[in-house]
């Protein structure tokens, strides 16, 4: 029995709809669509503080006006925690994952230190984690987060776009973090348990988010779960050649007249190396999804026009 794929689009609800997110979004759709496969849409909404009260209703109601039908009910991150608090259970007993101490300034400091060298940069953004917690908490010490232990060795993967990608977790992450004392889980446990409990088959994304796939299939195996087949998609900037931003990437509702419909469709389309075809936004969604062809998507980013920008 051949098993249907299943795609999906996971937005976080922080504004309108973003002309990136619009090309990922229609690169996920096609991926699923032209297999004949199920597209399902999961609002990442753990981050509460960053949470637009109604950009989640906004960005599904602009879905439906580009035709991007989704299947099954949209999941919630937010009400899915005891899933999560369930899978950090498990890698507890296994021993996988530990409780550190350590702050950001802590991990700042050890990268500062003389026999760290240019290891890693003086930013907690991008710290190698050094191991300090690992063998326990240091003496008066209390856990601020769940750690991850890193295995040793490569994992490599095959990017549907980006072709084969290896990463050493342990050398270019360290440990990382599952969830903090203050604050949600982690994006990449949450990810990992929402892609299996789903049954998600595929992983259409950012190429932003390429460098979080090594540590997503190190959870997977921790867990036992399957790891789907992953392809990350151009990134978009804006006219000034940066990563384009969310106000000047937005695309709302009140914007989003017939003809500013299908630009924004058909900038997406050539952002993923397909021809836009003529007619309304639904026409254009069944001509390419007949059409759709992996093999041509850019592995570069893709400059957004001028016009894409927010109004006003």
């Amino acid at each position: 029995m051949v098993s249907v794929a299943t795609g999906r689009f996971a937005p976080s609800p922080t504004g309108p709809l973003h002309l990136g997110s619009l090309v990922a979004a229609l690169g996920s759709w096609l991926f699923t669509r032209a297999a004949g496969g199920r597209w399902l849409v999961r609002m990442e909404d753990l981050d509460t503080p960053r949470v637009v009260p109604g950009a989640a209703d906004e960005i599904l109601r602009a879905f439906e006006r580009y035709g991007l039908t989704w299947d099954g009910e949209i999941v919630f991150q937010s009400r899915r925690t005891e899933r999560y608090e369930e899978a950090l259970r498990i890698l507890r007993r296994s021993g996988r994952v530990f409780p550190c101490a350590c702050t950001r300034a802590d991990l700042a400091r050890a990268a500062s230190a003389p026999d760290r060298g240019d290891e890693v940069e003086a930013n907690s953004a991008t710290l190698v984690y050094p191991g300090t917690c690992r063998g326990g908490l240091p003496p008066g010490k209390t856990a601020r987060a769940i750690r991850f232990r890193a295995p040793a060795g490569a994992f490599t993967f095959e990017d549907l776009v980006f072709g084969p990608v290896s990463e050493n977790v342990e050398s270019t992450v360290g440990d990382f973090v599952l969830k903090r004392a203050s604050g949600p889980f982690a994006y990449q446990l949450a990810v990992v348990v929402d892609d299996a409990s789903q049954g998600v088959t595929q992983v259409v994304r950012g190429a932003d988010l390429l460098d979080s796939t090594a540590r997503q299939i190190a959870l997977q195996q921790a867990l036992g779960l399957p790891t789907p087949a992953y392809a990350h998609l151009p990134l978009v900037l804006g006219p000034d050649g940066k990563k384009l931003g969310k106000r000047d990437g937005a695309l709302p509702l009140e914007a989003l007249d017939e003809a500013r419909l299908r630009a924004t469709l058909a900038f997406a389309l050539r952002a993923l190396g397909q021809e836009p075809p003529e007619g309304t936004p639904p026409e254009m969604l069944r001509e390419s999804r007949a059409h759709f062809s992996p093999a041509r998507i850019p592995r570069g980013p893709r400059r957004a026009p001028g016009e894409g920008r927010r109004p006003g």
